[in-house]
């Protein structure tokens, strides 16, 4: 129990160090798309932020899964209905100072992509060295 709390707090940890580090750079990239308070309504850097967040759903939920060590996609799938809760409410916070599609797609991805970087995770058979596995190498 105590290690799937912390796969899918990890997670989440990444996916904000992740966002907040992805944003900088798009603002940092392309400053005259921004206002004052850091908002863009531009469509074609809108977009670019939702594809962001999709790459950063798919490997938070992967990490979620790696170090969940078994039952990756439900591990994944927990961490994206919580990023769901919680940008339901940054994005209300935001509501008309943004178009309706971005709000949209970047909440209804969410948890797909998150699902599908737990998925991968299941897939690839990646895993975090047990006990003394670290010691003997």
């Amino acid at each position: 129990m105590v290690r799937s709390i912390l796969a899918v707090f990890a997670g989440m940890v990444l996916w904000t160090v992740l966002w907040l580090g992805g944003n900088a750079a798009v603002r940092a990239a392309l400053p005259e798309a921004f206002d004052a308070q850091g908002l863009t309504a531009r469509g074609g850097v809108l977009g670019l932020i939702v594809v962001l967040s999709i790459v950063f759903s798919i490997v938070s939920g992967y990490l979620t899964g790696v170090l969940a060590r078994r039952r990756e996609v439900l591990h994944a799938f927990v961490f994206g209905v919580i990023q769901l809760a919680i940008g339901i409410g940054v994005q209300a916070s935001v509501w008309d100072q943004m178009p309706l599609w971005y709000h949209l797609s970047f909440l209804v991805m969410l948890v797909p992509a998150s699902v599908f970087g737990g998925y991968l995770c299941s897939l690839g058979g990646a895993t975090v060295p047990r006990g003394g596995a670290m010691a003997r190498a």
